[in-house]
Formats: C-alpha cells, structure tokens, sequence
C-alpha cells in the first residue's frame, strides 16, 4: 500500500540529480537556460529531444551519452517533468507545515507551546536544550531566554563550559533558529517518551495537563508506528536540503514583447537561492552575528514561503499585490493537483451542447445531433467501412467519415442501435444527474431531452447544456442499459416516490381534460362502455367535460366526465378506473400505484401515454394568462378601511399610553396578517367561481401546473407585509415594515410600495448566489463522511433494533406509523392483538400492504432493525438497511447506501433557504 513518509536529507540528495547553485533560469538573449540555475540542463536534462546544450552532440544515436564539453546527457526532452534537483542549506531549517499546522507536531514532541517554538524558530530568543551547570542558577531545560539572558548565564558559569563535550550532562547549552530545533528532536528517545506521557496520563489529576498530554502522544505514537513499517525520524521535520521540482512543472514561457509568463514557484525558488548564497557569504567572511541571524531568519521565512505561502500573515506577494502560489496550493483544494488533474481528467469521446425539449421522443430516448454522433462513434464507423471493404486502412476510413458520405449515415444508424449515450447535467448533486438514453439521430446542433427528466437532472430549457458520454465496452454498454436507463431510474432514491412526474404544460393539460363543466353539451348521456364514450367524443356528440354516466367492465354505473374516459384509456387494465381531477399531486400518487401494479417497462409506456395526452390537451385548451384573468374582490377595499381603523385605534391607544410600543408593533403587523389572509381567502374564492372553475390563473394554481397562492395573492390580492433590511450581521433577524403594500401588481404600485419592496427582491437574488455554493459544500462534507458505509452482508444477526412510533407534532400525527415502518425490517413477530394473527414475521421487510395491515390496528409502536443497532464489522447488512428506495426491493450486497443518504440530503439543499 501507498505511504507518506518524511524524506531524509540522503534520500532527497539521491533522488536529485544536481545541485541548483544560482537564482537564474534562462538567458534573456538566447532563452537557453543558464547553467547550475533552475532550468540547468545538465540538471534537469536537455530542452530538445537528442540535443545537448551545445550541440556538439545531435540526434537519437548518441542516446546516453554525457557531453564531455557541457556534461548534459543526451536523451528526450520528456526527462525534465520528473528529474528534480536540490539546493543544500547553510543552516537547518524547519518545515512549516510541522510547527504552524494543527496538532503542531513539533511542539508536541519537544513540549514547547506554539509561540514559544516559533520564538526560537525565527531567531528571536535561545531554548536551553540542556540546563547543566546553569541550573544552579536557576535555569531549567526547555527554558527561553533573551540574548542579554543567554549572555548573562554564559558570564556566570565556569569558564571551561565550552570545552567539555555535548554528552556531559554537566555542559550548558542553549541554542537557537533551526539548528536548536534539529538538535532537540535528535535528541528525543520516542520508548522513554511514550512511557512517561502513559504514565502522566494515568495519575494526572488536572484535566487539561491531561488533555496535553494525550495530544502529545498521540504525535509519540504515531512516529514510532511508523517507524515499525520504515524509517521516520523526527529530525527529518529540520531541512538541510530542500528537493527542487522538475522544471517542466513550473515552467518559464516566453511571451511576444519581450516579457515572461512564469510560475509563481520560480520566483519562490530564487529568493531561497539568493538569500542562502548570501548567507553562505557572510559565513565564509565571518560577519557579525547579528547580521548572520538576521540573514538566517530570512532564509527560514524564505523556504517558508516555498513551502505554504497561504500560511504566513505576511505572504509573498507578486507585483499586482497577490499572493503567490507556493507549493501546498499547487495541491490542495478544488484547482489543485489531486482534484483538479489526478481525479478530474478530461475523457476521450464525450461531448456537450444545449438542450431543447423532444416531446415526441419515448421516456429511455435522446436526441443525438447527427455531426456530434458522426464523432463520438467515429471509431464503430471507421471498423464497418473497413468491414463492408468500402475502405482499406484506418486513415482512408476517416477521411471517409470527416467528409460524411451518405454511406457514414447509413452505416451510423446501424451503429448506435443498442448502443447507449450517457447525458449529465453539472452539477451532478445526486445519481440521477446521470443517466443513460438510446440515442436518436436528429439534424440541428442540440441535444433533445425527454420533459419528463428534467425533474430529475433539474434541467430547464433556457439555454442549460449537458455533457454526452458514450460507453465503449459491452460491459459498460450492459450496465448503463440495466442499471442506469432512464425508464428504470422512474423512483428516487432519496424519498421512494416516482421523480418522473408530468410538469407544467402536461399537468395542466390533464387537469384541463379530467375537469367537469356544468351546462355542456351531452351532459346526463348514459353510456354502455367506455368505447361508446369515445365514439360519441369522436363524432363531437359530447363536450370533453361533459358530465355522463357509464357501464365499466365490471358493471357497475358510475359518474364520470368523458375527459377521464379518455384519461382511463392509457391507465393500464391492473389499475381500478381513476375518477378524479388529476392535479400533480394525484398523478404522483397514480404513478406509484402503476408502478407497484405492474412492471418499470409498462410504467415507462403509461407515462409517455400521459405525456402525450397532456400536452395534446394543454395545445388543444389554448389556455391563456391575461390581465383579465386577475379578478380582484370588491370587498378587498372595505377590508383595507377596516384594518386602518383598527391600525389607527392602536396608534391612539400608544399615544393615550395605554399599551408599549412594543405592543402596538405587535398588533399592527397582526392586524395587517390577519386582513392579508382575509383578501387572498376572498380572492381564492372569487378565481374559483369565475368562468366556472375554468379561469385560467386559478387552474394553473390548483393544478400545481405553475405558480403558488402566494403569487396570486400578490397579482390579485395585496402584497402585504415586506422585510425590513437589516443593518448589521448581528440583531434582531429581519424586522418587518409595519406599513404594508395594499396595492397589487394589477393594480399598480405606488412609488414609496416599490421602493419598500425593492430590498427583499435583492436581498432574495444575493442569497441565492451565496447558498448554492454552501448546499455543494455540505453534499461534500456528508459524503466524506458517509462514503465507507456500503452494505457488506446480508444479516448481521443482530437482536437490537430500535422503537418506531407515528411521529407527533403535540397531538397532531406528522408522519403516521405505516409510513415510519414501510420498507423497513421487522425485528420481532408482529402479531394482531384482537385476532393475534402474524402479520409481519422477525427479519420480514415490511411492504405497503403489511403496513398498512399495522396502521388498522390498535398497534402504536413496532421495532424494526437500523443502521444505528447494525453489528457488521463494516458498513451495514441488507436486513438493518431495509429497502433500496431507488427500486422498491431489498437492498443488495455492495450498494454504497453512505453516499445515497449522503446525496439524498445534501441534493434538496440548494432548494432549502
């Protein structure tokens, strides 16, 4: 398996191929690189294929050798993306990431809080690595001390300190910056350690010298567990040679005037470079101490920089005044190395384009834009011409194809028959964001979409795109036709419910079919079967929402509307004759029973049947929106008058002092709801009558078609009660105007109505910016969380199992006890207890028809297994899981349910406010 260990100073050097000795990277005049700098190619290797520096030696014979003149080894150019170099250190440094990262490793090993490390790091005081004969003066081991300190103690012990060799434990000495540090950590003896902080953790009485030292050995612990698989010393944490990155991977582009694109790593590298030169100078000239740990200070914070440069309060900064990007943010987050280019590769034969709407298309079917199939399936074409003999060689074969004969097109029909196309619409929040389809060659540049998937890759068709994948092996080919074809991803996998529901113009459509209408012609008809009705409809002797009455094959006579007649015709024969107003909500419901009652095939089939019919009937209807169809009550004038009466009695209430002005706020916002939900009850009742039902806004609405009561209210109503803006993050939450809008949009508002209202409209659009971006991030979160969770047996045989009971809000039943346990394991027999029948056996998934058989008992608790009480040694079993929601059944070994929940919850969130 992968590991992740510290790189000694030996192993860096042997996996370096030469020392980086100047801050130059290339000639200016000839852009050739400049020798020992960044770019030396007797380092990295040459710059051209066969070629060394100075040309004496050319082309692929010569591959190996070392030219004797600039000493660069012939050999491709490709060598500079992995060979790396090193620059040596004047003095040790530390690592950031292991003194400013938490838990501060270093700090834990050496027991020195963060600031204290960070002191001695910089140069700023000495530590006394070991107290010796100073500690009669009172200094103690990992004691700081400032320099006129660490001068002192010098002047006050004996004389021959310095002589006497650094294992005497009578020897003082204090040290600082990097080397300190190195020194500490070589002296650490990890056994020792250990035992002792076990020890402290076991008689410590203080919780928080407790809670230290559990953190320090938890550092300890995980050392000396790596140490027993390989070597990893804590001193490797102090640099003496810093590894160089090859220099294709932070590369130096000449650009047209003269100037250079660089990376910012480059410019990161030469500031090590010329202040480790300069120091090495000063040392060897023997300057001052002071300017010596100035200078090191400066190569520390230096390497710093090239390691984390987001982790400094003073970052280096380019000339435009942004920070550069140094080595940690090359590889993390979203644009770095992991996600963006080892995870997020681009794939050969995929394509994207925008999508419009395909109502004719059938449920498991796409539109595929001819000249994007002519390429994803390029490769299938090219091997049927060479097959029919049209062509004899691949290259003949796709100049055939990039010319697009007619032949290409009959050949590429054949080609994609059973052969599948991926769609997916960014951003893929959930698993149906994904699905496959049959493609179907159309003419034009965009993808066509069945409308009754839109809900489920939450595509619209206002110039949303979506990707194209093609599956290239049979296997791929068998799983996305089985497991991830449309008409068989029908229920989602977040609530059970069907996700491919008619919407807008198709639910509209069958609302308008399945309506009664008083007074229409053929109304009282009497009809012996449901194909009389169509007859009768067909030869206009029937109005579509004439009431009639007619035989069903049962024989019974039932009251009906020929629409519904014409409705029941598609529902299939399992399913009793459906006699209701179909408003979205109802369709789900039907959908469902179709569903339970046959098979996903003939689910898919009653679904494109009703597709049709609604958006048959929705052309047909011809139903408008006019300013007509808004109807404003006449009583909404007097109950305006009435609340500002009673707004005006509270005002003089206040100002007599009878009530606070806290009070009088309260009342006026509650006067002002009140009247609101009086006008929009009014205005409900009055759309409902008008034109007998059949007003348009008013179908719309109680369809669930389009638009809310709250819409209408402020079309047709008044717009009410607005937010006040808030000031401050902190605060009351949003307060509310006391004055609200009485006018509504058929009305006009007057100029103070529109200023009130303007803040909440923007205030709407920013959050909505803001949210999404928190909805991804949580989905993230939760599936890092959930991911290792997969079902890896069938049952654990467990006897726990946890308590169900209806869920209740006070007395009022949120969610009944049927709808708690459906699709859920029972743990223990579930007995009747008037009749004492078995209804539900232990380990026996409950389905509808057995919940529902619970609910009619006086039964008010059931346990059932869960996730919770599962004992699989990993993930869960099939029984604690209970049923797969996406299919209807029990759930199967190796289904990753963590990232299912994980979705199902995080997807719903960019909805949520």
């Amino acid at each position: 398996s992968i590991t992740i260990n510290l790189a000694s100073p030996e192993v860096i050097l042997d996996r370096s191929h030469g020392e980086v000795l100047k801050p130059e990277t290339i000639n200016y005049r000839s852009f050739k690189p400049e020798k020992d700098g960044l770019f030396c190619e007797k380092i990295f290797g040459p710059v051209k294929d066969w070629e060394c520096y100075c040309s004496k030696y050319k082309r692929i014979r010569y591959k190996g050798i070392i030219c004797d003149r600039c000493g660069v080894e012939v050999t491709r150019k490709s060598v500079r993306r992995e060979r790396m170099g090193h620059i040596a250190l004047s003095v040790p440094v530390v690592h950031i990431w292991y003194f400013r990262t938490l838990p501060n490793k270093i700090g834990h090993l050496l027991n020195l809080r963060t600031k204290k490390l960070e002191k001695v790091i910089y140069y700023e005081e000495y530590v006394v690595v070991q107290a010796g004969c100073a500690a009669e003066h009172g200094i103690e081991d990992n004691q700081l001390l400032k320099e006129e300190d660490y001068y002192d103690v010098l002047y006050k012990i004996r004389d021959d300190n310095n002589r006497l060799s650094d294992d005497d434990p009578e020897k003082f000495i204090a040290m600082i910056g990097g080397e300190a540090i190195e020194f500490m950590l070589k002296r650490l003896r990890l056994e020792e350690l250990s035992h002792e902080l076990r020890f402290q953790i076991k008689t410590e009485s203080s919780q928080q010298r407790k809670a230290d030292a559990i953190k320090r050995l938890t550092v300890v612990e995980a050392f000396r567990d790596a140490n027993r698989r390989l070597e990893n010393h804590p001193e490797w944490m102090v640099l003496r040679v810093i590894p160089v990155i090859p220099p294709e991977l932070r590369p130096l582009v000449p650009l047209e005037g003269g100037r250079f694109a660089t990376s910012d790593l480059n410019d990161l590298y030469r500031r090590v470079i010329i202040r480790n030169n300069r120091l090495q100078r000063l040392i060897d000239i023997k300057a001052p101490e002071v300017i010596l740990r100035n200078e090191k200070r400066m190569l520390q914070e230096a390497v710093d920089s090239l390691f984390d440069n987001s982790r400094k309060a003073n970052a280096v900064r380019s000339d435009n005044n942004r920070a550069l990007k140094s080595l940690s943010d090359m590889l993390k987050g979203k644009q770095g190395r992991f996600r963006q280019n080892l995870l997020g590769k681009r794939v050969d034969y995929s394509g994207r384009s925008v999508i419009v709407v395909g109502p004719e298309l059938d449920l498991h079917q796409c539109g595929l834009p001819k000249e994007m199939a002519a390429e994803l399936f390029k490769p299938f074409v090219i091997r049927k011409l060479i097959e029919r003999g049209v062509v004899k060689t691949v290259k003949s074969a796709k100049k055939v194809v990039d010319k697009r004969t007619a032949e290409v097109w009959d050949i590429l029909e054949k080609v994609i028959q059973g052969r599948p196309v991926m769609l997916n619409r960014a951003p893929t929040l959930h698993r149906l964001g994904f699905q496959a389809f049959q493609p179907i060659l159309t003419e034009g540049k965009a993808i066509q979409l069945h409308p009754l998937v839109c809900t489920a890759f939450n595509a619209d068709f206002d110039g949303d795109q979506m990707a194209v994948h093609v599956p290239l092996g049979h296997a791929a080919c068998m799983e996305a036709m089985i497991l991830m074809l449309s008409s068989h991803n029908i229920l989602s996998p977040a609530h059970g419910g069907p996700i491919t529901v008619p919407t807008q113009d198709m639910v509209l459509g069958l609302y308008y079919l399945t309506k009664s209408r008083p007074g229409c012609k053929g109304e009282g008809m009497r009809f012996a079967s449901l194909a009389e009705v169509r007859q009768a409809y067909d030869q206009k002797q029937v109005d579509l929402h004439a009431k009639i009455n007619v035989r069903l094959g049962t024989g019974e006579i039932i009251a009906t509307t020929v629409g519904r007649v014409l409705f029941n015709e598609v529902v299939p024969n399992d399913l009793p004759y459906i006699n209701d107003v179909l408003t979205k909500k109802n369709l789900r419901r039907i959908i469902g029973q179709v569903l339970n009652a046959t098979d996903f095939p003939q689910t898919a089939r009653f679904l494109d049947e009703i597709k049709r019919a609604g958006f048959e009937c929705a052309t047909t209807a011809g139903l408008t929106f006019s300013l007509a169809d808004i109807v404003v009550p006449d009583e909404k004038l007097s109950f305006i008058d009435a609340a500002k009466n009673k707004v005006a009695t509270a005002h003089a209430n206040y100002e007599e002092g009878y009530i606070t002005d806290n009070e009088r706020h309260n009342q006026v916002i509650d006067i002002w709801t009140r009247t609101n939900n009086r006008v929009s009850e009014v205005l409900f009742d009055t759309l409902k009558g008008h034109e007998e039902g059949f007003n348009a806004i008013y179908m719309m609405a109680d369809s669930g078609a389009r638009g809310s009561k709250e819409q209408i209210r402020q079309l047709g109503g008044m717009r009410g009660l607005m937010a006040k803006p808030q000031k401050s993050l902190v605060g009351s939450a949003g307060e509310i105007i006391e004055d609200p809008i009485v006018s509504n949009f058929k009305e006009g508002l007057s100029v103070l109505e529109y200023f009130i209202s303007t803040h909440g409209a923007r205030k709407g659009l920013a959050d909505t910016a803001l949210k999404t971006a928190d909805a991804g991030y949580l989905t993230r979160r939760l599936v890092d969380v959930a991911q290792d969770v997969t079902i890896t047996q069938f049952d654990c045989g467990t006897l726990r199992g946890i308590g169900i009971t209806s869920l209740k809000d006070n007395e009022v039943v949120v969610e009944p006890l049927a709808d708690r346990i459906l699709g859920r394991v029972s743990l223990h027999d579930v007995r009747d207890p008037l009749t004492d029948e078995l209804i539900v056996a232990a380990n026996e998934l409950i389905d509808e028809s057995k919940s529902k058989h619970i609910a009619e008992t006086s039964i008010e608790q059931v346990e059932i297994r869960s996730v919770l009480t599962c004992e699989s040694k990993r993930g869960a079993c099939s029984l604690c899981y209970g049923r797969n929601l996406g299919t209807g059944r029990l759930v199967e070994s190796g289904e990753a349910v963590g990232v299912i929940a994980a979705q199902s919850i995080g997807e719903p969130g960019t909805q949520l406010t």
